[in-house]
């Protein structure tokens, strides 16, 4: 019994502990990116050049994880990918801060490096966290990692947005870059402690009861119906700079509130994916759709309208689908795929979200230029066949 208590209670420190770890990762990086479309066109970068960096970024972000996620299940080698892409993603945003006047080239290749780094420790770190979450409620455990990770993506912009406001009257090149120089403290902070949760907790898959099963990863119809509807649901998933884009276009909000909107976004994701987290222990899948039916009409708030009050609105609904999908759309994939394979099931799960998010914010923005209704129209029904999935998929699985 003792024995017992003592797993949950180191199992819960661990999950603490990696979204201190998260904490900090994206003070650095959610932070740059709230400035990083202005910097790369500072630097030389063209707006088309900035679209397919950002785009190809992204792909390379989210196609390596199958990748990276094979490997963790094939070598075991968990902390080593961990760490490894921690040190990647973290030093790529102060380096930035050294690039030159017209050095856009390596400023966007820096930015690729970023993308990489997180796709090579992030199967391997969501396996992690999942051997840990069993033991303590899966949706809660993936729900606290991500309010610690949304709470850093708060700070970071929170940061930003200051020094920027002391530094009124400097050159904006110069600003930023001091910016991102002041982000390498948290990114050597995201280092040590990654490194002390290494030390401290080598083991993680001891959390988790091991139970006899097929190492083959098999691609069940359930997992297969899964991902049809996270792919459905991140392919009408507007990406945020769609929305700061028609924001700033209609002048609902002054420019330099731009990156506070995305703050005020991340702090509904922190605290949407504690509630829905707690919802997914009890009611399963089912939480997945009470939350996208929540999320299904963002864009209709955002983009069909000029009202401030309204554009909230959707950014609120933005920020629980958002919200949903870094905590219980993960807590799923570790129910759904069995343990020997999960780094393997998280490879897929995100390079198929991925994927899908990438051809739709592509798609979206096409469309937004034609008539922002189509783009309404696109976004609001992928969501509801999202929904259709989901609930085929909790049926297949109670028949599996």
């Amino acid at each position: 019994m003792k024995d017992n208590k003592r797993r949950v209670s180191d199992a819960l420190w661990f999950i603490a502990l990696m979204g201190v770890v998260s904490l900090f990762s994206d003070m650095t990086h959610e932070g740059a990116r709230s400035i990083l479309g202005n910097y790369l066109n500072l630097a030389g970068a063209s707006a088309a050049t900035i679209g397919f960096v950002s785009g190809f970024g992204e792909l390379c972000g989210y196609s390596l994880r199958i990748l990276s996620g094979y490997l963790a299940d094939k070598t075991k080698k968990y902390w080593t990918l961990v760490i490894a892409g921690y040190v990647l993603q973290v030093l790529a945003i102060p380096a930035l801060a050294l690039v030159p006047q017209n050095g856009w080239a390596v400023a966007c290749g820096l930015v690729i490096l970023e993308r990489i780094g997180k796709a090579i420790k992030k199967p391997a770190k969501n396996t992690l966290v999942s051997f840990a979450a069993g033991e303590v409620g899966t949706g809660k455990g993936f729900a606290f990692q991500e309010f610690l990770d949304q709470l850093g993506a708060f700070i970071g912009p929170v940061l930003l947005f200051l020094i920027a406001a002391v530094r009124e009257k400097g050159d904006l090149f110069s600003t930023y870059r001091l910016s991102f120089a002041v982000l390498g403290i948290p990114a050597l902070i995201t280092i040590g402690l990654v490194l002390f949760a290494r030390r401290k907790y080598p083991d993680p898959e001891a959390f988790e009861e091991k139970q006899t099963e097929t190492a083959e990863f098999r691609f069940r119809k359930s997992f297969a119906l899964y991902m049809v509807a996270i792919c459905l649901f991140a392919f009408g998933f507007a990406d945020f700079p769609l929305i700061t884009l028609h924001a700033a276009k209609t002048q609902a909000f002054p420019d330099a509130a731009l990156s506070l909107l995305y703050a005020a976004a991340m702090a509904v994701d922190a605290f949407a994916a504690l509630f829905f987290g707690w919802l997914f222990d009890r009611i399963g899948l089912k939480a997945l759709l009470v939350s996208t039916a929540l999320s299904a009409f963002f864009s209709c708030f955002v983009f069909l309208t000029r009202a401030p009050w309204l554009i909230g609105v959707g950014v609120v609904l933005w920020g629980v689908g958002m919200g949903a999908q870094e905590s219980i759309m993960k807590a799923a994939v570790s129910r759904i795929v069995p343990r020997a394979r999960r780094g393997t099931g998280f490879g897929i799960f995100e390079t198929g979200f991925g994927a899908a998010w990438f051809l739709g914010s592509w798609l979206l923005g096409a469309l937004y230029d034609l008539d922002p209704r189509l783009l309404v129209a696109v976004s609001a029904t992928a969501q509801l066949l999202a929904i259709v999935f989901y609930g085929l998929c909790m049926q297949r699985q109670h028949k599996e």
